[in-house]
């Protein structure tokens, strides 16, 4: 595999090697190489990095190595000089070993306890990539002020717009899904961004439209093991924001960017194959939900509380997670609803493919833990064979209170998100899956965010309190 990277540098002439890596937050980081640089001694010596920079260890201790992984390239189409880059594992030193807080190293151990509890399975992904595509953005807090300003020229808001380049089509709002042009005025954009994707090596199902009328997307990607679609998604991110850019827009994963407008999610489609078969499928069970599906699905209820501290780690997904947008606001499952947690999509066709959808998952999550975290909670339900109770086929958002204790709210707080992780983290500790290390700085560094956002005001406070 070495051999075949060295050789593609060689004989396609590539000029630099581009070593992409992924800090704690879940952002890329990235070194570049003169090829000639690039030689065999680089897969085991590695590049020397402050792993204290990217969230690792402390100052004092932020010597670490960036490793870089043969088994997946692909060429940076963002750069005029031909780059090819690689994707990278973070090491300690002395001795060099895999560290304990790398995300794609986590990533790797939950397939490890997959491939332990259940021999030759895969777990397979499938997220769905919404983003909104603003024309302008500005935002800033000081001690006196502060603001955020975000346009998009098919945003209703912009109907009465005195320019001669209005020529009216916007798209009024919550109206946006499947829009057509001229109202679709992104879809040269989505094209452009999925052409990337197949030269990158990335699957596109479709694109299309979504329901937030200022130019909200979805991009929805072929299915894949769990490593691999890490890694993709991670790409496919990466392409999204620059392919905007290159038709100077912005492409942001908020998940709740625009007041009144739905939030953007980041779904995850999954199940467990064994041979080329979902594991997931049994035509004489219920919803054709095997035993083992039930399970799986029973693990993602019970440690959904904490599962959001990984997979919605932001202050902004939980203004998302309310009524009235299809998003999922209590613990439940069903078929086909999406007000609930967990669906159960109706228009399955292939029993190779029979799976389910986590609803709450958005963009802000660092999607090598957000995946370990699914499927280590999903193998705990295996494990202790967790019932996941019977599905509700009502809109849960308006739910009264008496039927609704059988299917009890998300954190409504990413802080109450931490505080159920802190409560239920063990399910995650199996064969040491998720270091305690790695969970301890994840709250530490998640708890200073909500902090951050306490003391500071915000501008609907005037509104409310200003003349008292």
């Amino acid at each position: 595999m070495v051999d075949k990277i060295l050789k593609k540098i060689k004989d396609e002439k590539f000029e630099f090697v581009d070593i992409k890596l992924t800090d704690l937050r879940g952002y890329w980081r990235h070194i570049t190489m003169p090829a000639e640089n690039f030689t065999e001694k680089i897969f085991s010596d590695g590049v020397g990095i402050d792993g204290s920079s990217l969230g690792f260890l402390s100052v004092k201790a932020g010597d670490m190595i960036a490793l870089p992984d043969p088994s997946y390239c692909f060429v940076d189409p963002f750069y005029e000089d031909p780059t090819l880059s690689l994707l990278a594992d973070i090491h300690e030193v002395n001795p060099v070993a895999p560290h304990t807080r790398d995300p794609r190293f986590t990533a790797r151990k939950v397939v490890e306890r997959l491939n332990k509890m259940l021999p030759d399975t895969e777990a397979v992904m499938g997220p769905e990539f919404e983003f909104y595509l603003f024309d302008e953005v500005r935002y800033d807090q000081s001690p006196n002020q502060g603001f955020y300003f975000l346009d998009a020229e098919e945003a209703e808001w912009n109907s009465g717009f005195d320019n001669d380049k209005n020529l009216g089509h916007q798209i009024r709002y919550k109206e946006g899904y499947h829009a057509a042009p001229p109202r679709d005025k992104t879809y040269a954009v989505r094209c452009h961004i999925c052409k990337l994707f197949k030269e990158a090596g990335l699957t596109v199902k479709y694109h299309h439209h979504e329901v937030g009328g200022a130019a909200q997307q979805e991009i929805e990607t072929a299915f894949a093991p769990l490593m691999e679609m890490a890694d993709k998604s991670q790409l496919a991110k990466y392409l999204i924001k620059n392919g905007a850019a290159k038709f100077g827009k912005s492409a942001s994963f908020m998940p709740k960017p625009l007041f009144m407008e739905p939030g953007s999610g980041l779904h995850v489609h999954q199940f467990l194959a064994k041979g080329g078969k979902s594991l997931f499928y049994d035509e004489k069970m219920p919803f054709k939900l095997s035993q083992t599906g039930r399970h799986y699905l029973g693990g993602l209820l019970k440690h959904a509380a904490a599962l959001l501290a990984f997979t919605n780690p932001s202050t902004n997904s939980f203004k998302r997670l309310v009524a009235g947008f299809e998003a999922p606001v209590r613990i439940s499952y069903s078929v086909g609803n999406r007000t609930a947690a967990v669906r159960i999509p109706g228009y399955i066709k292939d029993p190779a493919q029979m799976r389910f959808e986590f609803r709450p998952p958005d963009g802000t999550a660092n999607i090598y833990l957000a995946f370990a975290a699914m499927l280590a909670a999903g193998l705990d339900g295996i494990k202790n064979k967790i019932d996941p109770g019977e599905p509700f086929d009502k809109d849960l958002s308006t739910l009264a209170d008496t039927p609704a204790t059988n299917y009890p709210l998300l954190p409504s707080s990413l802080l109450r998100a931490l505080e159920a992780l802190s409560n239920d983290r063990d399910f995650l500790h199996e064969d040491g899956v998720f270091s305690k290390e790695l969970i301890d700085t994840w709250i530490k560094m998640k708890e200073y965010e909500v902090e951050q956002i306490r003391i500071r005001p915000h501008p609907w406070e005037f509104r409310l309190y200003y003349d008292v």
